[in-house]
């Protein structure tokens, strides 16, 4: 694996862990705790995967630039600014959350995890489509 796959690396660890918060979602409302409990812990891991690689690349790489034009511009930069905005505030919320289950404060973490598992599902699928669009929609145009 070189530096070049870690994007795509990136996205399909942020696809993992939306669809792992979907399942962990239907789980707790199965009444499925220790399962829930699994998928949730899953579904860290394979966020803070994402970040480890995710720092990984920056570090060696840089900003890549999205090189779209028009509408499409103003579209990227909205979902750009919404998902860095919301992975900076995300982060403590889930160490919250986290805590109140580990600690078996489950009111307190069910009040919590409504907020912090759409946030978190926002975070892990734009992730995804930022990748798509700064990837794949202008691949050809790509500035370092």
């Amino acid at each position: 694996m070189s530096l070049r796959d870690l994007p795509a690396l990136n996205a399909g660890l942020n696809a993992t862990s939306a669809a792992l918060l979907v399942l962990g979602f239907v789980l707790i409302k199965a009444g499925r705790q220790k399962a829930h409990q699994r998928a949730m812990l899953a579904a860290l891991t394979s966020s803070a995967l994402f970040l480890t690689s995710y720092l990984v690349y920056h570090w060696h790489v840089g900003s890549v630039r999205f090189t779209g034009t028009g509408a499409v511009r103003s579209v990227y930069f909205f979902i750009l600014i919404t998902h860095v905005v919301l992975a900076v505030v995300i982060v403590p919320l889930i160490g919250a959350t986290v805590l109140r289950a580990y600690q078996r404060r489950f009111d307190r973490h069910r009040r919590l995890a409504w907020i912090t598992l759409p946030l978190w599902g926002y975070v892990s699928v734009t992730g995804v489509v930022i990748y798509w669009m700064l990837y794949h929609l202008h691949p050809q145009g790509l500035v370092k």
